[in-house]
């Protein structure tokens, strides 16, 4: 059997080490919900979750937010339930922050980013919002804090696979992408060239920043 990758064990963390792993989780966590918002706000179709949640929103009404944090939570109960090790004082936090964080950032930047910029400079703005995505997704994971319960899918099953076959997280976690986007196509949200890059992007950048966020973690943290 594999061993799990994804499923640390911080049974022995003390309360400084708990403080310095969320502080970073909370800055992972800001780092990619800016570049959520980032695709969002291109309006050239946004990350593949996002446009599950979008759909939902539009469906019953609320803000994506809003949206966001029902589901994360109702994805987190039954993470708690059905699996050990992965859910965290962690994923609380992002249960609870992100939405709000992707709507204080659409507060902010919606007059300065938005459809009516000129196509090269949305590109650009969508390309920058999956590294910046990535990226935040990576530290989130190497805080070894907890991560958001739809980030946890993807871990989760590649723990589980992997107890049989080797796979690539990257694999994985595109699988996960192409589930979402057509949930959320079919449920209304905005799906573009950004969601595509999505797809095809995100999981191989999240991989790609792994060791890199690790490493500058333990710079930083060395107990973590």
């Amino acid at each position: 059997m594999a061993e799990q990758n994804f499923a640390k064990d911080t049974s022995s963390r003390t309360g400084k080490e708990w403080a310095q792993g969320l502080s970073v989780l909370l800055a992972g966590l800001i780092i990619a919900h800016l570049g959520v918002t980032l695709f969002v706000l291109t309006e050239l179709g946004t990350d593949t979750f996002t446009i599950f949640v979008q759909g939902i929103a539009r469906s019953v009404g609320l803000t994506i937010g809003t949206c966001h944090v029902i589901i994360l939570i109702c994805l987190m109960i039954v993470m708690v339930l059905t699996t050990k090790g992965y859910v965290k004082p962690g994923t609380v936090v992002c249960a609870f922050c992100g939405g709000w964080i992707i709507d204080f950032f659409m507060w902010l930047l919606k007059d300065w980013i938005n459809a009516g910029l000129a196509m090269p400079l949305r590109i650009a703005v969508m390309a920058a919002g999956c590294i910046i995505l990535s990226f935040g997704m990576s530290i989130v994971i190497k805080s070894n804090s907890g991560t958001g319960p739809n980030d946890l899918i993807a871990m989760i099953l590649t723990d589980k696979l992997n107890e049989k076959k080797q796979i690539s997280f990257r694999w994985v976690r595109i699988a996960c992408d192409v589930f979402f986007t057509v949930s959320g196509l079919l449920l209304g949200g905005t799906v573009g060239i950004g969601t595509v890059a999505a797809i095809l992007l995100t999981g191989p950048v999240v991989q790609f920043f792994l060791p890199k966020s690790e490493r500058m973690i333990h710079k930083i943290f060395p107990a973590l």
